[in-house]
């Protein structure tokens, strides 16, 4: 079975703002090919939704997966509609563990 993989707004303001600190740092060419990396991997979830670590501790169901080691990706899914939603992109040490709070309307 395939997966849909879609992004919350909270994840794609993520993606976003790392964009940015990347093209300031190096060059926006840089940083749109880095983004399309870490966007190829969130997408390669369709196939292999139930990889990664389980944050049950964090949210119930939540899962992370990372990349190159300075992105931590956190996603649900859900296998009676065949969705994996990203819900959050934490880049270079970014606290997730705050990212999660119980009344966050992204994570309901």
């Amino acid at each position: 079975m395939t997966y849909s993989v879609v992004f919350t707004e909270t994840a794609s303001g993520q993606l976003e703002a790392i964009r940015q600190y990347i093209a300031s740092a190096a060059d926006l060419g840089v940083a749109e090919s880095y983004l399309d990396e870490v966007i190829d991997h969130c997408l390669d979830l369709d196939m292999f939704p139930h990889r990664g670590t389980s944050r049950d501790d964090l949210r119930p169901g939540l899962r992370t997966i990372s990349y190159r080691k300075r992105v931590n990706i956190a996603f649900a899914v859900d296998d009676d509609t065949l969705l994996v939603t990203i819900l959050g992109v934490f880049y270079g040490g970014q606290d997730m563990d705050a990212a999660f709070p119980s009344s966050d309307p992204d994570l309901s």
